[in-house]
């Protein structure tokens, strides 16, 4: 019986479970805390920080399956995917992991033996490559496992002056950890055009690689030299599809049964008859990343991650209006997408809802773009002069309103025009350039301090505590001794000062030893150190001194109050939105909490009604804050919820409180839920497309928010002469009044402005027959501008009009009327752009009417000038 994709994923794991390895779970698709990735690209990222040596964990050996997503930044399949047989947006990469455990033996021997005997795959079928100069690859794969001579094939450098630069030599960055590597390809057979790898056609696909195994030994300098790791590692890496393609007997990763049931979908909503058509592809691989990317939090938006989701969306969404789709259709692909992944990722089914309507809302909102695409387009085509659309036109519409460069060039042919590909083409390649240095991180792993100490927080216990100095930091370098005056850190063995983590700033206070103070301003963790930043105030201090530290306390509990009310604000906003809410950043001081949280819209006054009294009636239930520390598998049991950007060991805190919620949080917290006393929201808007944030305060804090409302709210009574019971009565009677006068002054403006205009036209010029009105309108509202101008037009029946006014110091106003009889010789859009770009703006419109805006009004008169010469030319 043919093995499923399930059955592989997690025989894989089986597998090396079996071999001591801890099975760990696939991380997000953000990239939690690393900013040098858009999104995770691959199995090691989320132990980046344990290969670097920043992090311990409490096992050596690892083995997971992580989902990735390659479709933006630097690693970009988006353009190939659903035309080649192995591109995809999201993948799954398995993949086994030693950190200063096992190397080069055991690797290759694990890998050779799931290959061969747990997936039974000949042995004739299976080829490997080393990198040059790795001998030791060489013999333990021709000696150990007894693979033919001819079938290792030595990879080297791409060019004699490149060192290291090579398809089998790995490196983490421009320095840092790095190391050759070991491929494993599984050869399809003679009938399959292409050549092993190494040779003029390895890019054919008779050999196709499958099995990547990193030997992690060296640290690259940025001089680069190379140095021996005290701890060699191993990274390696199999893409799920590849391997599952050829245990289903597959030549295409299309053709497993996870993406066969996903295509069957899309041709059922699509009403697609042929199930050959690559836009079913397309639209089957692009709805898994689309669905995993808005389950880890991404939405669609113009910017960064949020826009590679509104590329994807929309890509897919052309794709099925290709195979025939009618109205919105992407959305109902997903049930599918449950149906094969969601026993391994549950949380797809949890947040079907919301994922569902993020999608159907995304495709409706695309569908109003490509109509506002097609007005931009009409009236860029009625100002064109020739048969050939700029390409810089052409990518505008792409670039800024999402308008397919295709579905531009299929328009122009109904038109008999043509579309300049190549500025297309050029436009994007500078797009392209600049995403590229915008993701060009440039990170010296070796010019980050190393900070082997450990330090015990005692802090859930204590608020006072000695601790021995084990290290001394300043100016970014180690040092044995600190003076009186001194900016340091300071790193102890123990400590009851809280770390910066999970949202919660770090505490402040004082350590003392003798006359020696050292004034600790904030806490910050490195590795497993906790540094107490700060200055010493008097004295000195050294290595090995003991210190006694003492936490400021009236601090640190106005920020644990802070902290336990952002897990009662978590799950109020959870129990009144939905399980789609989860936490996307939060930041725990003294005077306020910040809860950034994933929502696709803002909060209805009685919605942040609702949510304000369901906390405060938790705090009336005066709940005990309960904290248990238990394995992380017993954690999720419990119901327990992860907090945003934190990384778990296998033992973990699980904070309660009561029956209204259970979080997995390293913070400190009250007591019990009555110790806030009162829990108010100050404000709530959006941060990004999907994000939204609350402010809100507790205990001491909102109290001095209330005091802060009354004192506002008297100040209201006193300016519109009113009282607590009268106060909304009289600001209405107010709005009302100002009403009435903006349109009494409205209607006034526009009375001078059309009496100023008749005498303008009184007053027109001829430039070559042609009445032409040019004039600056003091005083007159930049909206009475277009009214005058159409009166004017009328009042010419043939000519041309251009007003200005000014607004201030440093605003201009531009409108230009074009009788339609002139239109053929003058437009109105290039007429306007030649006042105003003198006067610093840019504008644009119909051929009979254009508007623009300036920044220099001083310029405005020598701009004006230019109106007659410029008309002159084309009259």
């Amino acid at each position: 019986m043919t093995k499923s994709t399930s059955d592989i994923r997690q025989g894989f794991m089986d597998f090396f479970g079996k071999k001591g390895h801890q099975t760990v779970s696939s991380s997000s698709l953000v990239p939690d805390n690393d900013p040098t990735l858009l999104f995770t690209n691959a199995g090691m990222n989320q132990f980046k920080d344990t290969f670097l040596g920043s992090e311990t964990r409490s096992y050596t050996r690892a083995t997971s399956s992580q989902r990735c997503v390659r479709a933006g930044g630097k690693h970009n399949d988006l353009d190939n995917v659903g035309y080649t047989a192995r591109h995809h947006t999201f993948f799954e990469m398995l993949g086994n992991f030693s950190f200063g455990d096992y190397f080069k033996e055991e690797a290759i021997s694990f890998a050779w033996e799931y290959l061969t005997e747990v997936l039974e795959i000949p042995k004739e079928k299976l080829l490997v490559t080393v990198y040059e100069s790795d001998d030791e690859a060489f013999s333990l794969w021709a000696d150990k496992i007894g693979v033919p001579k001819e079938k290792i094939i030595r990879i080297g450098d791409k060019s004699p002056d490149k060192k290291f630069e090579s398809d089998n030599f790995w490196s983490m960055g421009d320095t840092g950890p790095c190391g050759p590597c070991s491929e494993i390809f599984y050869d399809h057979g003679e009938h399959i055009w292409g050549g092993p790898p190494g040779s003029p056609e390895e890019d054919g696909d008779r050999f196709i690689e499958i099995w990547n195994i990193v030997f992690m030994q060296f640290n690259r300098s940025a001089d680069g030299s190379m140095e021996d790791l005290p701890n060699p590692s191993i990274d390696t890496g199999m893409g799920l599809e590849r391997i599952s393609a050829i245990i289903q007997n597959g030549h295409s990763n299309y053709d497993i049964d996870l993406f066969q049931g996903l295509i069957k979908k899309v041709a059922e909503v699509t009403g697609a008859k042929d199930l050959e058509d690559k836009s079913l592809r397309v639209v089957a691989d692009h709805i898994r990343s689309c669905g995993f990317l808005i389950c880890d939090g991404v939405m669609p938006s113009n910017e960064g991650r949020g826009y590679v989701l509104r590329r994807i969306i929309r890509r897919a969404v052309r794709h099925g209006h290709k195979l025939g789709a009618q109205g919105v259709f992407f959305y109902k692909v997903y049930e599918e997408l449950i149906n094969q992944m969601g026993q391994a990722y549950p949380e797809l089914e949890k947040q079907r809802e919301f994922v569902e309507k993020i999608l159907r809302l995304e495709e409706e909102q695309f569908g109003k773009t490509l109509e506002r695409g097609l007005q931009i387009l009409d009236n860029e085509l009625d100002a064109l002069t020739g048969s050939v659309i700029p390409g810089d036109i052409v990518f505008k519409l792409y670039d800024t309103y999402g308008f397919p460069a295709d579905l531009t060039a299929d328009i122009a042919r109904e038109r008999e025009l043509t579309i300049d590909q190549d500025g297309f083409d050029d436009a994007m390649t500078e797009q392209r350039t600049r995403a590229q240095q915008a993701n060009n991180f440039g990170t010296d792993y070796n010019d980050v301090l190393k900070i082997e100490e450990k330090t015990e927080f005692l802090g859930y216990q204590t608020l006072q505590a000695e601790g021995t100095v084990v290290a001394l930091v300043k100016e970014g370098k180690f040092v044995e001794t600190l003076a009186e005056g001194d900016n340091a850190q300071v790193i102890l063995s123990q400590t009851p000062f809280y770390a910066e983590s999970g949202g919660q700033v770090g505490d402040a206070g004082v350590l003392t030893l003798g006359t020696a103070k050292f004034v600790v301003t904030d806490t910050k963790k490195s590795g497993d150190a906790f540094l107490h930043i700060g200055y010493l105030s008097t004295g000195t201090l050294n290595i090995g001194d003991t210190l006694q530290g003492e936490v400021e306390a009236d601090r640190r509990k106005a920020i644990a109050l802070h902290h336990s009310a952002t897990h009662l604000l978590h799950a109020a906003l959870r129990q009144t939105l939905g399980e789609h809410v989860t936490q996307k950043g939060s930041l725990c001081d003294a005077e306020k909490l910040r809860f950034d949280f994933s929502h696709f819209e803002a909060l209805s006054t009685d919605t942040l009604n609702k949510v304000t009294y369901l906390v405060n009636q938790a705090i009336r239930d005066n709940f005990e804050v309960v904290t248990q520390l238990m394995d992380i598998e017993q954690a999720k049991e419990s119901g327990a919820m992860a907090l945003f950007g934190e990384k778990y060991d296998d033992m973990v805190r699980v904070v309660t409180m009561g029956d209204f919620s259970v979080e997995l949080c390293g913070g400190t917290h009250a007591k019990r839920t009555g110790d806030m006393g009162l829990f108010l929201i100050t404000s709530e808007a959006g941060t990004a497309a999907g994000v939204r944030r609350i402010e809100a305060a507790v205990g001491e804090a909102a109290s001095d928010v209330l005091q802060n409302l009354r004192e506002q709210f008297s100040k209201a009574c006193d300016l519109v002469k009113g009282d607590s019971f009268t106060l909304g009565e009289k600001i209405m009677s107010t709005l009302d009044r100002n009403k009435v006068l903006e349109k009494e002054l409205a209607q006034l403006k526009a009375k001078i402005a059309s009496e100023a205009g008749s005498n303008l036209t009184d007053q027109a010029v001829e430039v070559n027959g042609v009445k032409v009105v040019v004039a600056h309108m003091e005083g007159v509202d930049p909206k009475s501008l277009r009214t005058s101008v159409d009166e004017m037009k009328n009042k010419l029946q043939s000519g041309v009009v251009v007003l200005a006014t000014t607004v201030g110091e440093d605003k201009v106003s531009l409108v230009v009327g074009v009788t339609k009889d002139l239109t053929g010789k003058v437009k109105a859009g290039e007429l306007v752009n030649v006042v105003a770009i003198p006067v610093g703006g840019k504008g644009g419109g119909r051929p009979d009417m254009a508007m623009a805006g300036g920044n220099n009004p001083a310029a405005l008169k020598d701009a004006l000038a230019l109106v007659n010469p410029w008309l002159s030319e084309r009259l």
